[in-house]
């Protein structure tokens, strides 16, 4: 290309223009990028009949591509998708639309235990443009259960017995021929711990497969195993945990151990071997497994831990040359359900191993680890001691003040087994060195205490803490000039990832539950924080399972058949619309509001029943441990019932059904909420509490032309408080986002910078790095745990108001972005950026002198609108700079 030799203007002839602006257009380079198939990137073990295929665009130069229309191609071999107009298996009609994102039809039947490959070609709006994706692929698992052609099967114990199954099945491969491909799949009623030849098939992988009701649907995993056969003899060895599945009675309040799923622990598999030939071989689980008599672990527990006797090992037991021929043959069980499906959430799994920043001893048999954080996952503990010592690793997040380990705070709903403490893990020698990894439970904590009844030498770099938790990819980053607020941040973002574990929980050490209105508060923290669609997918079915014939569900997910109590309520039962609406609003993905659509009719046919002679519903929980004032439940009780109807009738808008009757419902509880607890003359809600004000506007309840008042008597509550916030888990949630949203943002900043009680920021002076359950802990410590996410909305609200990226409701997965910063007092500078379904959005601003610098980034084909200081700009994809 033609290059001046200085800056100064140079006039060209028209001939060169012409060929410098041909140049130029075609350096406009557009490409198709993060081709994902059911959002996972060339996903193995998948199951949907009709999978969803998504991808973003990236530029070089700033040019904006303006997608017009679009055709998928999907092939068994990339060779036949070398012509962009073939495509062997599916190729879609060219779709005139702007979205990227398509799903297969009925023309596209996939197989079982397939790779395919697929592409999609991309057209502008004025078809001048043609853009040709990379090849990306997916692999199927089994299409339908019936293809499966093992059984289920365990060893021949009883229910109670408290060792784990060990099984185990030898089988050669084909020596005349070569091995291709070997793929394993597996399902475990329970956890499985599985090896081929003594290597475990995949060593970060903790807790699989994910925990569903038992008796309603079970998950199961897909592992490329190629690279661990041999070409002749072969082991595969499998040893059962507990979990959930199988929980011994007395262990804790929720009835786990009388769960109508409870059995022995099981398993099932299949590993097909493919050769290059083409043909395949396939090792099932069935009755001519092996399992053992005896084994070294004696015990586990979800809730206490494991207990592993090493003098009880059987040497060479997961090798191919090991002669199991005394062993009995495994016992075929009963499937725990009729539904065996792919598990496409994302596993539980190692994300990093923390050492020890201190150790203290006392004496030579109790040492103390202090890991710095608060985190979940297990220890992984490497001791040498004499024969039959016994070495119990306890797990907890607070210490005494002589330095011993604290548990009051979490033990209260802990029922212990004869000889088992809770979150303690049992190691007893064999008089060798030992490392010792718990397979089949997990714990919250930021302290180990370890115990010996004999002698040991132990430091710091005898144990490892193994984090682990589901492996959401993280999708967003904030931060800002206020360090405290930026702790607070991270210390949400922690405790969100300490409490999912295949189930969004409330707390990882006492409970580990999935409480329904803990999930659907932190929605926009998780999703802004990272890409959580297929975890949340996975809960949906859950809650699906859960509910009764009469149209129930309870207030954890799964359940064992408790939590259906009038206590608990439509505020948490609330989870079942807020949280497929939210993936709807985030990734324009109405897959989940199909999905639960007929769960929530029944549901609100069976509040219809439930209602008062003034047609609502009261009962239940409300704003869950408020600080002081108590907001009345009743009256939030009849604002979730109304979200629940207004959501019910945009769900069938969305889906193209009649949600008329919904509508009219939702305008009747509107018009009696606002009859019953608003107060016209002063403005205020039930009793004028911040969460009742917060709530009304977050909700919309407030009549038109109103809502500034009640905000202005939001601030004025909170202004007379002195900025301390007043509420519990609904405040949390709505307070910070109604002051900002009315013209109190500073106000908003001034109440989450706080340091004293009660205020985010004073958990964070105390020490802690995750979020606490309540404002204050009880000198006894017998009311809170250290790491629940519920009331970390907050995070949230950084993102939202601060640096200003938001959905726009009318536009779902962000195809349109909203971009509403706030310049509060007291931060000089604010950095946001999110991962959408659509690309990257970026929002970044900085004081320079007494103006505003705002530097924003939008992903191409789509639009967004700046609303700053009343001032509304409308930009495309690109990034752009502004100064106010």
């Amino acid at each position: 290309m033609f290059k001046p030799k200085s800056t100064a203007a140079v006039l060209l002839p028209a001939s060169l223009l012409l060929i410098l602006a041909l140049q130029s257009c075609q350096s406009k380079k557009v490409e198709i990028d993060n081709l994902r198939c059911e959002y996972m990137y060339n996903p193995i073990g998948i199951d949907a009949a009709a999978p969803r295929f998504t991808w973003n665009y990236k530029t070089i130069s700033g040019h904006d591509f303006k997608q017009g229309s679009i055709r998928l191609l999907v092939s068994k071999s990339p060779d036949a998708l070398s012509d962009k107009a073939s495509g062997n298996v599916w190729r879609s009609e060219v779709v005139s639309t702007g979205e990227s994102f398509i799903t297969t039809d009925s023309g596209c039947r996939l197989e079982p235990s397939t790779t395919y490959y697929w592409k999609v070609i991309a057209w502008d709006k004025e078809n001048k443009e043609e853009i040709i994706s990379p090849i990306a692929q997916f692999e199927t698992a089994f299409m339908q259960s019936s293809d499966w052609q093992a059984k289920w099967i365990s060893d021949n114990e009883a229910i109670d017995n408290p060792r784990a199954p060990m099984l185990r099945k030898s089988f050669e491969a084909n020596i005349n021929k070569q091995i291709e491909k070997a793929g394993l799949y597996i399902s475990a009623a329970g956890y499985y711990d599985v090896s081929i030849n003594g290597k475990p098939v995949d060593t970060s992988v903790f807790l699989a497969p994910g925990y569903t009701h038992y008796n309603k649907r079970n998950l199961y995993n897909t592992y490329d195993v190629t690279s661990l056969l041999q070409s002749d003899k072969n082991a595969i060895t499998c040893v059962l945990g507990n979990g959930f599945y199988n929980a011994f009675a007395p262990v804790a309040t929720w009835s786990f151990e009388q769960a109508r799923w409870r059995n022995r622990a099981s398993m099932i598999c299949e590993l097909h071997i493919t050769y290059t030939d083409n043909t395949k071989d396939v090792i099932v689980s069935d009755s001519t497994w092996k399992v053992s008599p005896s084994g070294p672990y004696m015990q586990n527990n979800i809730y206490s831990g494991d207990t592993y006797d090493a003098n009880k090992e059987i040497d060479g037991w997961d090798k191919p040359v090991f002669n199991d021929s005394a062993w009995p043959q495994a016992k075929i069980m009963k499937a725990p359900s009729e539904r065996l499906v792919a598990e496409t959430e994302p596993v539980i799994r190692k994300v990093k191993d923390i050492q020890p920043i201190s150790v203290k001893s006392f004496g030579d048999t109790v040492f103390v680890y202090d890991f710095g954080v608060n985190m979940t996952g297990v220890c992984q503990l490497k001791v040498e001691g004499e024969k039959d010592t016994r070495i119990e690793l306890q797990y907890g997040e607070l210490l005494k003040p002589d330095g011993r380990i604290e548990m009051r705070n979490l033990d209260i709903y802990y029922k212990p087994l004869p000889g088992l403490a809770f979150q303690t893990d049992v190691l007893i020698l064999d008089g060798r060195e030992h490392v010792f990894t718990p397979k089949f439970s997990y714990k919250g904590f930021q302290y180990v205490e370890v115990r010996s009844d004999r002698p040991v030498k132990l430091d710091k770099t005898n144990i490892t803490a193994l984090n682990f938790h589901s492996d959401l990819k993280k999708a967003g980053h904030f931060s800002c000039s206020n360090d405290l607020l930026n702790r607070i941040w991270e210390a949400a973002n922690r405790s969100y990832l300490s409490n999912i574990m295949s189930i969004p929980t409330d707390c990882p050490q006492r409970e580990k539950n999935g409480w329904t209105a803990d999930a659907h508060i932190t929605m926009d923290l998780g999703l802004l924080n990272f890409d959580g669609i297929r975890f949340y997918e996975k809960w949906i079915e859950d809650l699906i399972d859960n509910q009764t014939p009469e149209g129930r569900i309870s207030g954890i997910i799964p359940s064992s058949g408790w939590g259906y109590d009038d206590w608990i309520g439509p505020v948490w039962d609330a989870a079942m619309f807020i949280v497929p609406m939210a993936l709807y609003d985030y990734y324009g993905d109405k897959q989940s509001i199909s999905r639960v659509y007929d769960t929530c009719q029944k549901y609100l046919a069976y509040l219809a029943a439930r209602e008062d002679k003034d047609g609502c519903v009261t009962y239940g929980i409300g704003d869950w441990v408020p600080y002081k004032t108590q907001t009345p439940t009743e009256y939030t009780t009849s604002c979730y019932y109304y979200l629940d109807n207004l959501y019910m009738s945009r769900f069938a808008d969305i889906l193209g059904r009649d949600g008329s009757a919904y509508k009219e419902k939702a305008d009747r509880l509107k018009q009696l909420i606002n009859k019953k607890y608003f107060d016209s003359q002063k403005n205020i809600y039930a009793n004028g509490s911040q969460t009742s004000l917060a709530v009304a506007l977050y909700l919309g309840i407030v009549p038109d032309g109103l809502e500034q008042n009640v905000a202005d008597n939001l601030y004025r509550i909170v202004k007379e408080n002195n900025g301390y916030l007043d509420f519990g888990v609904l405040g949390s949630k709505t307070v910070l986002r109604m002051l900002s949203k009315y013209g109190y943002a500073d106000m908003a900043c001034q109440m989450a910078s706080k340091e004293d009680e009660p205020s985010w920021g004073a958990w964070i002076k105390k020490g802690f790095n995750t979020m606490p359950e309540t404002w204050t802990l009880s000198p006894e410590f017998r009311d809170a745990s250290i790491n629940h996410m519920f009331l970390g909305d907050i995070n949230a609200w950084m993102y939202n108001v601060l640096a200003g990226i938001n959905y726009d409701p009318d536009s779902p997965g962000f195809k349109h972005i909203l971009i509403r910063p706030h310049f509060v007092e007291g931060l000089d500078w604010v950095k946001g950026e999110y991962n959408s379904v659509k690309g990257l959005i970026r929002s970044e601003w900085k004081r320079e002198g007494s103006k505003v610098r705002l530097e924003v980034e939008i992903p191409i084909n789509t639009t967004a609108t700046i609303e700053v200081m009343d001032k509304k700009i409308s930009v495309e994809g690109g990034k752009h700079t502004f100064k106010f």
